[in-house]
């Protein structure tokens, strides 16, 4: 009597941890992290999960960031295994990120034509251009005006 006790203490306790496991795979989610950081998660819970290959894809799909998951599920070449999932992912939040970044830089640049910082109290005119303020402006020594730039330089 005590071994069939024994017994089903372990199996109940064996399916406690994998539905332990299942649920915690089941609340990882990548959020604000990367695709990397999401993965390292993902794999090591999932190897206590119990799931395999559909189930474990699905599971590993739903834990995306929204963007990632509607390019990768709108891919024209079908992804079939959770090794490839990964690696699309993986690519396409760097890419996105890579993007971000470009735009934000191209952002701060969008104030100053040809991405030079202006001056305050007057703008150069690009190539060549004419200074519009002038140091004795504002109680300065130089009150000259004049052409700065390699081109047309006085």
């Amino acid at each position: 009597m005590e071994k069939l006790f024994t017994k089903i203490r372990n199996d109940f306790e064996e399916t406690s941890e994998e539905e332990r496991k299942i649920e915690q795979l089941r609340k990882i989610e990548q959020g604000g992290r990367t695709c990397d950081e999401y993965i390292q998660e993902f794999k090591k819970v999932a190897r206590e999960s119990g799931y395999e290959r559909r189930s474990l894809i699905e599971e590993f799909k739903r834990g995306l960031s929204g963007a990632i998951r509607r390019k990768l599920t709108e891919a024209e070449e079908p992804l079939s295994t959770i090794g490839e999932w990964q690696e699309r992912a993986v690519r396409l939040d760097r890419n996105q990120r890579q993007s971000r970044a470009e735009q934000r830089m191209l952002g701060r640049n969008a104030a100053c034509p040809g991405g030079n910082a202006q001056p305050r109290g007057g703008s150069y005119g690009g190539r060549g251009g004419q200074i519009t303020q002038r140091w004795g402006d504002n109680g300065g020594g130089y009150r000259g005006g004049g052409n700065i730039g390699n081109r047309g330089g006085n």
